[in-house]
């Protein structure tokens, strides 16, 4: 069965996204170095620090799915109809998507679900045996909360937002996770990556 990684950019005090879900300088460690990371998926690439290529690089190309929520694709309108990791995309959401974005991109591998533990079964059996990435956030914390996830990786820039949209959502409770077993200094980023204990 596949895997499920929750990941995001995070602040040093726990925000993914400012209150208006801009991202401020979270994502400034995309953009500060000579090496091409490539979201294969959508094509975009991020010159970043060769510490950073060599950690995320390896992690996007084993994503299979990513999992997110209604809210982030509104947000982003469906990344134009192209996964930002991965070469699937579920959306948990109970409207079915806009008809003018599905008509505008009839062939984006999108799928939808009725709720979150809908979506993350549905994400493991499209991932197979490989890896469903579950975006973090109000949907990561309730995936998180129900104990569908297995690992957690976080790119933590050195910046405090003090208020926003946190990292586990509205998570409440406590939750072990083993010591790091990768910890990979970028610039201007730490790349730190968990596995839940059970």
């Amino acid at each position: 069965m596949a895997r499920v990684v929750m990941h995001g950019v995070v602040s040093v005090d726990g925000f993914v996204a400012l209150p208006d879900d801009t991202v401020g300088p979270l994502f400034d460690w995309y953009f500060n170095g000579d090496t091409q990371l490539t979201a294969h998926a959508s094509g975009w690439t991020f010159p970043v620090s060769r510490a950073s290529f060599d950690h995320v690089q390896p992690f996007w190309d084993r994503i299979d799915v990513t999992l997110i929520g209604r809210h982030l694709f509104d947000t982003t309108d469906g990344w134009d109809g192209k996964p930002a990791a991965g070469d699937q995309l579920v959306v948990v959401t109970h409207r079915p998507l806009p008809e003018s974005w599905v008509a505008e991109h009839p062939d984006a591998p999108f799928h939808t679900a009725g709720s979150v533990e809908a979506g993350v079964a549905l994400a493991q059996e499209l991932a197979g045996d490989g890896l469903v990435c579950v975006t973090a956030g109000d949907l990561g914390g309730q995936a998180f909360s129900a104990g569908l996830v297995d690992e957690v990786a976080m790119d933590v820039v050195p910046v405090v937002l003090g208020e926003g949209v946190r990292y586990f959502g509205s998570h409440t409770g406590t939750v072990l996770l083993d010591d790091p077993d990768q910890v990979v200094q970028g610039d201007r980023v730490l790349h730190l990556h968990y596995t839940v204990r059970r």
